[in-house]
């Protein structure tokens, strides 16, 4: 038996593998626990269960098997962990680098193709996932097959690319000095957006709207986007399509990611009619020289949210 976790700025999720199934899953908010260790005793209490190995992917850079997460107020610990499970197999993973390790488990009816590209295309590939925070990671290619790699991209400057953006851009460094994609291509990232269209007076809304907006943040914004169609909600949703179009392509051309780029998290699946509207690939492809590349590049929506789990799961067996 053995334990994966998928632990991210909101929700942790956790499951059992008995080798060939799932037998036990169980999602937790993240923020009402002091400590990752807190939810696993919760989680195993419940089941009556004793694990052999156990794998996190967790949303922060690992050092030497610990991690300082980036949208938690947590510090885990592999040696804490394994002290605590009384096993030594216990593995810390990138949350990105465990959803990478995740894509080659999925069915190709959990992809939702937005360009496909060259269908033989070999090389590396690249996964970018707007959620919490805004996690990227790359697949290198050996000439076989894919070794995923964790990185923190997401925490790049962000680059404006026409007068709009400029002004977003000195909008935000107002804020926070430094403005990397994670403080527009994420959840909270989303509300950023709404607040800088408001404040700019590129949207006009109503005492209700904005009270419904302000109470929801982000989710708010894209689920009366594409639900109800508020235009307000939908030209916030159409601007975050376009940035992360742009830095999709970014992260495609830093990867040299000629066998394909993913994308996952838990907002993109929610707003994927936009993405295929056309801005999105616009965006993606709009790098000059390097335009045809682009669009050679296969580029798919991960529709399964457990991906990260399977490729925890997948590192754990694997221990």
């Amino acid at each position: 038996m053995f334990l994966a976790g998928d632990i991210g700025g909101t929700n942790t999720r956790l499951v059992l593998y008995d080798g060939k199934c799932c037998t036990n899953h169980k999602r937790y908010k993240s923020g009402d626990f002091k400590s990752l260790k807190e939810i696993v005793a919760l989680f195993l209490e419940a089941a009556g269960a004793k694990v052999e190995k156990a794998c996190f992917g967790i949303a922060g850079p690992i050092r030497n098997q610990k991690c300082r997460a980036t949208n938690l107020p947590w510090i885990v610990e592999r040696d804490e962990l394994s002290s605590y499970l009384k096993i030594p197999n216990v593995f810390l993973v990138n949350d990105l680098e465990a959803n990478a390790n995740g894509i080659a488990l999925l069915e190709k009816e959990e992809f939702l193709v937005l360009n496909k590209g060259d269908d033989q295309a070999l090389g590396n590939q690249a996964l970018i996932s707007p959620g919490t925070g805004f996690g990227q990671a790359g697949l290198y290619f050996d000439g076989e097959k894919h070794h995923p790699f964790a990185c923190e991209g997401g925490h790049c400057d962000f680059a404006p690319r026409n007068a709009q953006e400029d002004a977003l851009l000195l909008f935000l460094r107002k804020k926070w000095g430094h403005v990397s994609y994670e403080r527009i291509i994420s959840g909270p990232g989303l509300y950023t957006l709404f607040e800088f269209l408001l404040e700019t007076k590129q949207i006009q809304i109503g005492s209700d709207l904005l009270k419904a907006i302000k109470e929801g943040k982000g989710r708010a914004i894209s689920e009366l986007g594409i639900e109800k169609k508020e235009e307000a909600c939908l030209k916030v949703l159409r601007m975050f399509v376009s940035i992360l179009g742009a830095e999709c392509g970014n992260a495609a051309l830093k990867f040299m990611a000629l066998g394909g780029v993913f994308i996952g998290g838990g907002i993109v699946p929610k707003i994927a009619p936009l993405l295929k509207e056309g801005a999105f690939m616009q965006a993606f492809v709009d790098k000059g020289r390097f335009g045809k590349m682009l669009e050679d590049m296969p580029v798919k929506i991960l529709l399964n949210d457990q991906t990260a789990l399977l490729g925890a799961g997948r590192y754990a067996m694997h221990l």
